[in-house]
């Protein structure tokens, strides 16, 4: 009786999970369709949106607290538990890098962008989708696919450092807004951070089917 309703709140647990990594997903579209259309009212709805993450956050963390102290969990389940605990860090910082991205939005919603937003779309489309999987991974104990977003990662960090020469080069060129060059660099280095956390995600997915610790190397995953 004890465990059934143990699994049953573990199952809620998914659930909650998975909301809140849809919640990030959305985030994440909010922010760069409002960046791309420098839509200002977008743009405060994303700010906005970042309040339900962190509640979603709180919420998730009061479950996993009353399973430890309510429950008895057996090892694998202490994994589990402590790794959501960990992962929901890591969500409530992407909700707030999303956030901090539609911030500069705001900045730069005055003047046109001087050049083109090559490949912060495509970081957007690619950390979320690492977002998205991290979670389906832990939901579905599947450490292939945990394994999978750590070394996808790779992609985001050369898409990051193609934007930021790009727009350097802009600037050395005399054609580029410096102040806007700057912010969108910025721009693509939340993304960056956006899927270093889901990486962090991924790693705590790991352990928590295997019980060992992951880390990313510099060509993909360290055992």
């Amino acid at each position: 009786m004890i465990r059934s309703r143990f699994e049953a709140q573990l199952s809620l647990l998914n659930e909650m999970l998975i909301e809140m990594g849809a919640m990030i997903g959305k985030a994440i579209t909010l922010a760069v369709d409002a960046l791309e259309t420098q839509d200002v009212a977008l743009a405060n709805q994303a700010i906005a949106f970042d309040a339900e993450i962190d509640r979603q956050e709180k919420d998730i963390e009061a479950l996993c607290l009353k399973l430890l102290l309510q429950q008895q969990p057996v090892a694998r389940d202490l994994r589990l538990i402590s790794s959501a605990l960990k992962m929901i860090t890591d969500m409530e910082r992407i909700g707030d890098h999303a956030a901090d991205i539609s911030e500069l939005t705001l900045l730069l919603a005055g003047s046109k962008y001087t050049k083109k937003l090559e490949h912060i779309p495509e970081m957007a489309v690619a950390t979320s989708k690492m977002v998205t999987d991290s979670v389906k991974a832990f939901v579905e104990g599947d450490a292939v696919l945990a394994r999978a977003v750590i070394a996808s990662d790779d992609m985001v960090d050369d898409l990051f450092t193609t934007v930021k020469n790009s727009w350097i080069q802009h600037i050395r060129d005399g054609t580029a807004d410096g102040e806007q060059a700057v912010d969108l660099m910025m721009v693509a280095k939340y993304f960056e951070r956006i899927g270093d956390h889901a990486v962090n995600i991924a790693e705590s997915v790991v352990f928590s089917i295997t019980g060992k610790r992951v880390k990313k190397g510099a060509n993909g995953v360290d055992r």
